[in-house]
């Protein structure tokens, strides 16, 4: 609203000067932009991510299948040391134990897995996701879970688009200033040294 009275004020005012127009029609343009471009750019990237994570769910619940390990013992944890930053957080919250599981042709599996249970105890059961060929995953991405980060990705997008549509318009503003001050120092200089001199028309 700004822009478009700024410009209205500008449009037939004698003291208008083209810096002042163009300002008018950059705070104009950058609004519109604002209402426009940024939902745009927000929308497409988020509708983009919602599309690629929706089919990298279905990839990943296709190829993947659910099963239940029983723990047949603890597996030994590498040395606090030794191990690495990412490994140790891992730690924390995820014991290795080794398990027991039948993989999706009916034959039987052991290997060294990790659970969530931190006093899982030879016996204990609890859930693990493996591929086709039984070999222990990730569980698959949730719909809900891709429907976050698209959105997430969405809005970081509307978010750095309106971000750089500022960037500019106060580049734009900085540059008009600028021109602004050069030309009253100009004009100054050349009607300041008989400013207020009998006979130079003040």
């Amino acid at each position: 609203m700004r822009a478009v009275t700024g410009l209205w004020r500008w449009r037939h005012n004698p003291l208008r000067r083209t810096t002042d127009l163009v300002e008018a029609w950059v705070a104009l343009a950058a609004a519109v932009l604002l209402c426009v471009a940024v939902p745009v750019a927000g929308w497409t990237v988020g509708g983009s991510a919602q599309q690629s994570l929706q089919r990298a769910v279905q990839t990943q619940q296709q190829g993947r299948v659910a099963t239940t390990a029983r723990v047949l013992r603890t597996a030994p944890t590498p040395h606090a040391a030794a191990a690495s930053g990412e490994q140790a957080a891992e730690q924390r919250f995820r014991r290795a134990v080794v398990a027991r599981w039948t993989a999706p042709d009916g034959t039987a599996r052991t290997g060294t897995v990790t659970t969530s249970r931190a006093d899982a105890t030879p016996g204990d059961t609890f859930p693990l996701w493996t591929d086709r060929d039984g070999r222990p995953v990730t569980a698959p991405l949730a719909r809900d879970t891709a429907r976050a980060h698209a959105f997430v990705a969405g809005l970081t997008a509307a978010v750095l688009a309106g971000l750089g549509v500022e960037l500019v318009r106060r580049l734009v503003m900085r540059r008009l200033r600028h021109r602004r001050y050069a030309r009253l120092d100009r004009a100054w200089a050349s009607v300041g040294p008989d400013w207020g001199r009998t006979g130079t028309g003040s």
